[in-house]
């Protein structure tokens, strides 16, 4: 049998050994590799006034009015945050709207709303320190008057009405002079 000195059988080993390898090697290959990543979606973000920090809860962020670029999401929700110096900070829903694609074309993804859009509300004035509380003065009666009655505004029902003292009586003229 002279093909046993050939090394017939012992080739024969080794092509299996290598078809066994290179086997065994696709079932750890990630066929992830071969596909596209997804495409990045531009974000239009607009505030009223201009100029407050926009950043998405998914992590791109600018300053307003600008277009971010950001991973297509995973889920179908995400927000913006808007703040600016001395108005209220605000949040805006965003939410991803998929659109399938079919064999002849790949999917989309849009964004609504687009341009998200925020209105930035200022904030009040601050408040004022807390005063002390004082009683308000009682006025006084001008120099020379009487003194007002202690007894309130209203006279006593039970007590007598008060009677003004008569007048003092002039006293007598003096007598005439003796006539001599």
């Amino acid at each position: 049998m002279p093909h046993y000195r050939d090394g017939w059988i012992m080739r024969r080993v080794i092509v299996i050994a290598a078809a066994g390898l290179s086997l065994a090697g696709c079932a750890s290959i990630s066929w992830d590799a071969f596909k596209s990543t997804p495409p990045a979606v531009p974000v239009q973000l607009v505030s009223t006034p201009p100029g407050a920090d926009a950043r998405t809860s998914l992590g791109p962020g600018c300053k307003t009015p600008c277009t971010v670029s950001i991973p297509t999401p995973e889920g179908s929700d995400f927000t913006v945050s808007f703040a600016m110096d001395r108005f209220q900070p605000a949040t805006v829903p965003a939410h991803v709207i998929r659109v399938p694609g079919d064999w002849t074309s790949s999917g989309s993804v849009r964004i609504d709303p687009d341009p998200i859009v925020a209105e930035l509300q200022p904030m009040g004035p601050p408040p004022k320190p807390a005063r002390k509380m004082h009683r308000p003065r009682k006025p006084r009666p001008p120099k020379g008057a009487a003194a007002p009655p202690a007894a309130g505004a209203f006279p006593d029902p039970t007590q007598a009405p008060a009677v003004p003292p008569a007048p003092a009586a002039a006293p007598p003229p003096p007598p005439p002079p003796p006539a001599r």
